[in-house]
C-alpha cells in the first residue's frame, strides 16, 4: 500500500491504482462492483477537470450530468458509499480528501 496521510487518504494522487483502490475498499467494508467503479472514474474525472475533489452537492450534480438522474442521488450514492459519499469516495478514486467533509 503506498503512503497514507493521517485521514487515510494517499499522500500522492499518482499512486492510485485499481489495486490501490480495492485494498482501501476492503478497508472501509466495500467491494467494489462495476457501479462502484463508474463513481470512481467519474471522481477522477472531475478532479482533473476541476483540480479538487467534489464535496457532496456538486458529487451528485456531476453524477446527475454525466450517469444520469436515476445514479445522480445522494441515496444512490449512500449504498455505495455508505456514511459520506464524497469522502469515501475520493478516497477510494485516490484523491484528496473533498474541503468541506468532516
Amino acid at each position: 500500500m503506498p503512503p497514507l496521510d493521517k485521514d487515510g487518504f494517499l499522500r500522492d494522487s499518482s499512486d492510485w491504482n485499481r489495486d490501490v483502490a480495492a485494498a482501501l475498499a476492503a478497508e472501509e467494508g466495500i467491494a467494489l462492483d462495476k457501479a462502484h467503479w463508474e463513481v470512481l472514474e467519474l471522481l477522477r474525472r472531475y478532479y482533473a477537470t476541476y483540480d479538487s475533489s467534489p464535496a457532496m452537492r456538486a458529487l451528485v450534480k456531476y453524477c446527475r450530468q454525466e450517469l444520469g438522474a436515476d445514479k445522480g442521488t445522494s441515496l444512490y450514492l449512500l449504498k455505495l458509499f455508505p456514511g459520506s459519499p464524497a469522502k469515501v469516495g475520493a478516497r477510494l478514486a485516490g484523491l484528496p480528501r473533498p474541503a468541506n467533509c468532516l
